[in-house]
């Protein structure tokens, strides 16, 4: 019998993902990190964000600010709980079919996307986004808003009502004080490409296309980084 187990392959998900039981273990630890992080921002009196905070004029310096800005959010309950919101409903979807390792990869892979927006479009040392903080998960957010699209097209399922939540979620960017709807565009474009590769990847190459399109995303990243503060 214990031979027998071992031959039969294990259920896999139309993406190759294995089927897994119980909750989605990595979004309910991306929203744990978030929260602890939340209130360590509340018990240091934001010396925690001040550490851990992406601004573009310090993060060629401190390059990890890429990344460690998205586990930051504001003092503002409603910023977290937005984004904390966003990620369950969109980690109970993405991840059991995606599988955890590359759900984790689009969520951290977006997030430092997001981050990469915020810096192409700063403006530069003269201008006052240059010193400017963006904090929160939102740009990887809006990368798994980005990647659910094609993968609701690839089932043949319809991807109107995301389109619209995502238009709607953008637009509240531009009349919401305080919203860097940068780290959201820069988010998002990563999402719909790393989505992309996910959900058509040939079956007999997924692994290969996936993994591939991973590294070639963070590598186009660190160049476009590199490029606007050689630029500058």
């Amino acid at each position: 019998m214990r031979q027998g187990q071992k031959a039969t392959p294990a259920p896999r998900t139309v993406y190759g993902a294995r089927v897994r039981s119980g909750r989605p273990v990595v979004t309910f630890t991306l929203i744990g990190i978030c929260a602890v992080s939340w209130i360590l921002q509340l018990v240091t009196d934001g010396s925690w964000t001040e550490r851990w905070a992406f601004a573009p004029f310090i993060a060629r310096d401190e390059p990890w600010r890429f990344l460690t800005t998205a586990f930051l959010h504001s003092t503002n309950p409603l910023h977290i709980l937005f984004n904390m919101y966003a990620l369950w409903v969109m980690g109970q979807f993405l991840e059991p079919l995606l599988g955890r390792a590359r759900f984790l990869t689009l969520f951290l892979l977006t997030a430092v996307a997001g981050s990469v927006g915020v810096l192409l479009l700063a403006g530069g040392p003269h201008d006052r986004a240059w010193y400017t903080a963006a904090i929160g998960a939102s740009g990887a957010v809006f990368g798994l808003f980005g990647a659910a699209i094609p993968v609701l097209r690839q089932r043949g399922l319809q991807a109107t009502q995301m389109v619209g939540l995502i238009v709607v979620n953008f637009a509240l960017g531009f009349f919401i004080a305080n919203v860097a709807w940068q780290a959201h565009l820069g988010g998002m474009i990563a999402g719909l490409a790393l989505g992309a590769a996910f959900a058509y990847a040939p079956r007999e190459r997924r692994a290969l296309v996936g993994w591939g399109a991973s590294a070639l995303l963070l590598v186009v990243l660190v160049v476009l980084a590199a490029v606007n503060y050689g630029a500058v």
